[in-house]
């Protein structure tokens, strides 16, 4: 697996490019899809931040969170600006982080308060994709993409 500093390294266009569409806001918001078993993907909006040249997202206690904790694949894709179209896909496996220390430093940051009941979760990488539209009418994207390893 890969650390979103790895990634940056090794795709900085994409990593890059990628990062300003999750952060559009200033917030660090994206849709997560994750797999229980044989249920259908479930899809939930969430918040991140790369701390430290790791992805890292809080997840209350739900299904999101029992599907990581359980499975650990997921897919984060960020939300679409219809005057500026591109998108941008992640697939890996995250992890609870169990370091409180770790814990501690990232929560010190966050764009919200944290407490007992949200977990730490990162995001390791496997593959991003990069569609790259310059407004709704560019048809199809120009896609890049990179795979860890």
């Amino acid at each position: 697996m890969t650390t979103w500093a790895e990634f940056e390294a090794s795709a900085p266009e994409i990593a890059n490019t990628g990062w300003r569409l999750l952060d559009r806001d200033g917030t660090g918001q994206a849709l997560l899809a994750t797999v229980s078993g044989d249920a259908a993907p479930r899809i939930h909006p969430i918040y991140l931040a790369v701390v430290d040249g790791r992805l890292y997202a809080f997840i209350l206690r739900s299904r999101k969170r029992s599907d990581l904790e359980r499975d650990g694949r997921f897919a984060l894709h960020a939300h679409q600006d219809p005057a500026r179209p591109s998108e941008f896909l992640l697939r890996g496996r995250a992890q609870l982080v169990r370091n409180g220390a770790v814990r501690d430093s990232v929560a010190a940051g966050w764009s919200f308060e944290t407490d007992e009941s949200y977990e730490l979760f990162e995001f390791s990488l496997e593959d991003a994709l990069l569609g790259r539209r310059d407004d709704a009418e560019e048809w199809p994207p120009r896609y890049s993409s990179w795979r860890s390893g």
